[in-house]
């Protein structure tokens, strides 16, 4: 067990040290799809094509068929992109199959928008929805009406600006809007919008119209994008490049609710970040990344980090984002975030601020069995529940809940781990732990009891999966579809095992109910 536990250090301090190269993100269908459709020819991009029809799902659709919501986009992106693709071994079936998919999926845009709609969900479903049905005239898909109110007011907005500045939140879905790449050059990246879709529709566009000086740019970044996915593949992107400042920020986050953040073995590293987002931040905030749009959430995470590295970062840059007594990601957002408030929350308190507004919205936004489900940026429960836990806990030594409590160790499935799909993941398995973590210290020893009982299981289970190494795959954050940042990822599920196995020695050590 100890050289487990230095094994997970190290691999976790490889992997802090990597985070210089702008992040690392999992393939996604729907941009890789758009990519392909604009990029327009096969030539020398057979194997992104075989990937996106390798990626097919048995009943038609692309993504999970446990979260029905986000299979839309990707799936109509790549019926789209594969229709033009006949020649291809498989593209013709897949096309078929897809088309059967869609004239079978009921419509969850036929009289609302659910509050957990994918980034963007307004303008890009009907422009694709639109573009399937000139091809496809006649198939009865689904058209997604309560979106359409939406798009038009979206459109008329974008009609009466001239331009938007680098980096504004809307340019990341521009390949669902846009026609005029005069109006904007790519960023110090040569994306736009820090979008592989949004860039290769810009390329596409550019280049059909003769306006060519900045499509290099747009090459060099869409390559970079492809190498930040590690599949090798040409052509295969993520949905969002870079992640600078998030990927970073989560990981040292992360590190804090297991008690590693000022671990010796993780120290250099963590200075080495901390110095660089203590030198990015500035009074309007930070984004994903450098070069976009500042928004609550990576700032408040951000202030985070700092304050708990020693540093004293002033709150004047989350208030920007303050309305009322919450916080919205970005100006002008369609719903507020749980989480987006749960990390402003923590950053208050972290500070010493007052912020009695936001918790009583973050108790308010429980579910009936006290934990915290419905959040914009993740598609499983236990992500926000276990931010929120960790938030209403700071600064308050005697904070428990019991109804939680119950329901978390209610929701552990019989092989021991923790799901908000079909099956368990390493990742919600991990962020249950984290959860458990800070519910311990303010448990009588019967709970504490509990609480290793479960613990012990979730150990068990972890140990028989854990590999050294070995990048998670489940996309489980809300984009445009579901997708995977995979170092994020791969930081909170190596320090929930940590977090395990130093609570399975501690137990062993000081007998059943102890604390790690």
């Amino acid at each position: 067990m100890n050289a487990l536990s230095e094994q997970l250090l190290s691999e976790l301090r490889h992997l802090l040290s990597e985070m210089s190269d702008g992040g690392s993100v999992g393939p996604c269908v729907y941009d890789t799809a758009r990519a392909l459709q604009f990029h327009g020819n096969l030539t020398g991009r057979q194997d992104a094509y075989a990937w996106l029809i390798a990626q097919q799902q048995a009943d038609g659709g692309w993504g999970s068929a446990d979260f029905p919501l986000f299979r839309h986009a990707p799936t109509w992106a790549a019926l789209l992109a594969l229709q033009r693709a006949d020649p291809l071994p498989g593209a013709a079936d897949a096309v078929q199959a897809a088309i059967r998919f869609l004239e079978r999926q009921p419509d969850p845009y036929a009289h609302a928008v659910p509050e957990d709609a994918p980034i963007g969900a307004e303008l890009i479903l009907p422009q694709l929805c639109g573009e399937a049905a000139s091809l496809l005239g006649g198939v009865a898909f689904p058209r997604h009406p309560a979106l359409l109110p939406l798009r038009q007011a979206c459109l008329l907005k974008l009609g009466a600006v001239a331009t938007l500045p680098s980096g504004h939140p809307l340019l990341h879905s521009w390949e669902a809007w846009g026609t005029s790449p005069a109006t904007l050059c790519p960023d110090d990246y040569g994306s736009i919008g820090i979008s592989p879709a949004a860039t290769a529709a810009w390329r596409a566009h550019a280049v059909k119209q003769g306006s060519t000086p900045q499509v290099g740019r747009a090459d060099a970044y869409l390559q970079a994008a492809s190498r930040a996915t590690h599949s090798g593949i040409e052509g295969v992107v993520p949905n969002v490049w870079p992640i600078n400042v998030f990927e970073p920020c989560w990981a040292l986050y992360t590190l804090h609710l297991v008690g590693l953040f000022a671990h010796p073995a993780l120290a250099d590293a963590v200075r080495v970040i901390v110095a660089q987002l203590d030198a990015r931040l500035g009074v309007r905030g930070l984004g994903p990344a450098l070069h976009f749009a500042a928004d609550a959430d990576d700032t408040a995470v951000a202030l985070c980090v700092l304050r708990l590295a020693g540093r004293a970062p002033a709150v004047d840059a989350l208030c920007h984002f303050e309305i009322g007594e919450l916080f919205v990601t970005f100006p002008g957002e369609r719903n507020a975030s749980v989480s987006t408030n749960i990390h402003a929350l923590h950053a208050l308190r972290l500070l010493g601020k007052p912020a009695a507004g936001t918790s009583t919205y973050i108790e308010a936004k429980r579910n009936p069995h006290g934990l915290w489900d419905n959040e914009k940026w993740h598609v499983s429960w236990l992500y926000p529940t276990a931010h929120a836990v960790a938030a209403l806990a700071q600064g308050k030594p005697k904070w428990r809940d019991e109804r939680a409590l119950a329901a978390l160790l209610q929701a552990q499935r019989d092989d021991g781990g923790w799901g908000a799909g079909r099956a368990s993941t390493f990742e919600e398995t991990a962020y249950a732990l984290f959860t458990l973590h800070v519910m311990n210290g303010s448990e009588e020893p019967t709970g504490r009891r509990r609480i290793a009982q479960a613990v012990a299981r979730a150990l068990e289970w972890m140990l028989a999966r854990h590999a050294a190494h070995k990048m998670p795959e489940a996309p489980l954050w809300i984009g445009k579809e579901l997708y995977c940042p995979t170092r994020v990822v791969r930081v909170a599920e190596l320090a929930g095992l940590w977090l395990a196995l130093r609570w399975g020695r501690r137990v062993v050590a000081e007998g059943a109910g102890a604390a790690p």
